[in-house]
């Protein structure tokens, strides 16, 4: 599972394995098998050789392993894209020593308080150590996240001259050094607890699953289902890149291997290159809000809550659905405009062939249901369904793994590890200066005092703040820095807490197709050819769902089952039948009747709104309008009208 793409986000591009070679490579293989022997020794409480160190020194050793080989694998200068300089290794070979170090002394930082008295060596490793996590994300993520970072970590310093929310407990540099580095809650804090205790195993498995050729499955399967239908080649598109985003948790690094299959073939049989870019863009966002696998977020709002990963795994099942389900509609509805038809039958394979050499794929992510929803087992999990995925791959010659195929899943498990660790520590960063000061907890309250008892206004904030963040940050750092200072607000508004934090993270999901970052729409437009910012507007029609879904089930929260059988039964069809008049409305077209005019479509506009909105009335007003419209274009059809569906 990637958390955004490998070649950091909104940063430069850089070619990983022309840089990494030969020595490197061996490098990081090993420190990346390593380390997954470290992390299932403590997770599964093996005690190989009498080793089980405590919980902080454990994540400590995580630094050591992962932090270290992203300053291999990920360049600090652009004319390093290609070449491992000498400070590359001996980052690498400091990251390793400050880590281990404070490791084996995680028993005397607790017992002797070094938190708060820090011997002098300790001390300046502490410096050390914020430094290594400020670089690592700057590398990882680009500057924009490096400066919010930086700017956040020194936050204690000058936080008692500040007035109002902005005023902090006041702290000196080396007090500061010491909570980042030897404190609980900074860079060792919940964000990177969650790599350790939850994360590295899904992460793992996506990149098993893309070493036992699964991409390629799930690309056959849903053409074996879809493939016949009309516009069977952006239906395939969505199947198959919302599957394995959800398995791999990144947008972009999802766009750019399975959208180099998706977009041409797209194209071949109809469709414009922009709206053929648009389907890919909104498909992989979708994918990182789907369960199974929803990315970093997820887990790290069931570390937020305290709950099982399961909660927040059915939680988002309704909204997800949903959002796929819109984007489905209108690409149906545009084929049957354009009058795209699907695949010819010979370029189709048969499904039951496809099941039979590939069907341990969807059995793995039915073994991972099953274990998270009745066991109950989030954090090893996935090393079961690995351990299932690779015995069945290996009754296959074309599947099974060879020494290279395993050397491939090692380093793209420790790049993706190597990554995310760079990331979370530097967002460790922010949360422990927040955490510090105290200013999560006032800035929250001057929220909930500037929006008053008007919902929607904090709402509209919230939106508005996560997709500015979105501009330059990674979903999960906006989620992390959300969590801490706005989602208490919408709780304490008397808001439900699991919508809150969905709210937060679907929303921080809105740059990658909006203008004017919109990184996944211009990386579906490099494949397609087409213009940037006429992708990024098509994809936000598209994918207007993610506009609209997290307003509604924060203030409906039976759209996220939390709620009565009935209540939850009727919510959903009002929304089922909203989605299908938005769509109707974007495409210009109606099942039965063909195409409509704009005045029926405006009907149908405001009548999905209304049904969509989560409000008894509302929903009486939608349910005539949408019969005012229907009636509407059966009597006084569009002129060119086709009687087709």
């Amino acid at each position: 599972m990637k958390v955004d793409n490998v070649q950091g986000h909104h940063g430069a591009k850089h070619s990983p394995e022309k840089r990494i070679k030969g020595l490197s490579y061996a490098v990081v293989i090993i420190m990346s098998a390593l380390g997954i022997l470290l992390c299932v020794n403590q997770l599964f409480q093996l005690r190989v050789a009498g080793f089980m160190p405590i919980a902080s020194g454990y994540y400590y050793y995580v630094l050591a392993f992962f932090l270290s080989i992203s300053f291999l694998i990920f360049p600090g200068r652009k004319t390093d894209s290609k070449k491992l300089r000498w400070y590359d290794w001996g980052l690498f070979l400091i990251t390793i020593a400050v880590n281990v170090y404070f490791a084996l002394n995680a028993e005397t930082i607790l017992t002797s308080g070094w938190e708060y008295s820090t011997p002098i060596l300790p001390l300046i490793l502490s410096f050390v150590l914020w430094a290594l996590a400020l670089e690592g994300v700057r590398r990882t993520s680009g500057t924009a996240l490096f400066i919010i970072c930086s700017i956040f970590s020194f936050y204690p310093l000058f936080g008692q001259y500040l007035k109002g929310i902005l005023w902090g407990t006041p702290f000196t540099l080396t007090q500061t050094a010491s909570y980042h580095a030897i404190g609980v809650e900074s860079i060792i804090g919940i964000a990177l607890r969650v790599i350790g205790d939850e994360l590295v195993g899904y992460i793992i498995f996506g990149a098993a699953v893309v070493a036992s050729g699964g991409g390629q499955f799930f690309m056959d399967f849903a053409l074996s289902i879809l493939g016949k239908s009309r516009g069977g080649a952006a239906k395939v598109a969505i199947i198959s890149s919302g599957f394995m985003a959800s398995l791999s948790g990144s947008v972009v690094s999802n766009i750019v291997t399975t959208g180099t299959l998706t977009i041409p073939t797209m194209k071949r049989t109809g469709y414009r290159p922009t709206y053929a870019a648009a389907i890919e863009a909104c498909a992989s966002s979708g994918g990182t809000i789907t369960p199974p696998i929803m990315g970093a977020a997820g887990f790290l709002i069931a570390s937020f809550m305290n709950v099982p990963y399961s909660q927040v795994m059915l939680a988002a099942v309704i909204p997800s659905f949903l959002y796929f389900y819109m984007l489905y509609l209108q690409v149906d509805l545009h084929a049957a405009k354009k009058k795209i038809d699907g695949f010819d039958a010979s370029q189709i394979p048969q499904l039951s062939h496809t099941l039979k050499t590939g069907w341990f794929y969807i059995g793995a992510i039915i073994l991972m249901i099953i274990l998270l929803l009745f066991f109950r087992i989030t954090s090893i999990a996935p090393f079961y369904t690995i351990l299932f995925l690779f015995l069945c791959a290996c009754t296959r010659k074309e599947t099974r793994l060879t020494w290279k195929t395993l050397c491939q899943f090692l380093y793209e498990s420790g790049l993706v590890l190597g990554q995310i660790t760079a990331i979370l520590a530097g967002i460790g960063l922010i949360i422990g200066a927040l955490s510090a000061t105290g200013v999560a907890n006032s800035f929250s309250r001057e929220l909930l005092l500037l929006a008053g008892n008007n919902i929607f206004l904090l709402l509209a904030l919230g939106a508005l703040t996560s997709f500015v963040l979105g501009i330059g940050m990674t979903v999960t750092a906006v989620y992390v820095f959300l969590a801490v200072v706005l989602v208490p607000a919408l709780v304490n508004a008397g808001l439900d807490p699991m919508a809150s934090h969905l709210f937060v993270l679907f929303c921080g999901n809105l740059s990658y197709i909006t203008p004017p970052v919109a990184l996944g729409s211009i990386s579906a437009a490099a494949i397609s050819g087409s213009k940037p910012m006429k992708t990024a507007f098509k994809s936000c029609q598209l994918g207007a769902a993610l506009f609209i879904l997290p307003f509604l089930f924060v203030v409906n929260p039976a759209l996220i089952l939390h709620g009565t059988a009935s209540g939850i039964a009727i919510v959903l069809t009002e929304a089922l039948v909203g989605c299908y008049f938005l769509s109707a409305a974007f495409e210009g077209w109606f099942y039965g009747v063909g195409r409509i005019a704009i005045a029926h479509r405006i009907l149908f506009f405001f009548a999905g709104v209304m049904l969509l909105y989560p409000e008894w009335k509302a929903s009486a007003i939608g349910i005539v309008l949408g019969c005012i419209a229907i009636s509407a274009v059966k009597m006084f059809p569009y002129h060119e009208a086709l009687k087709t569906e």
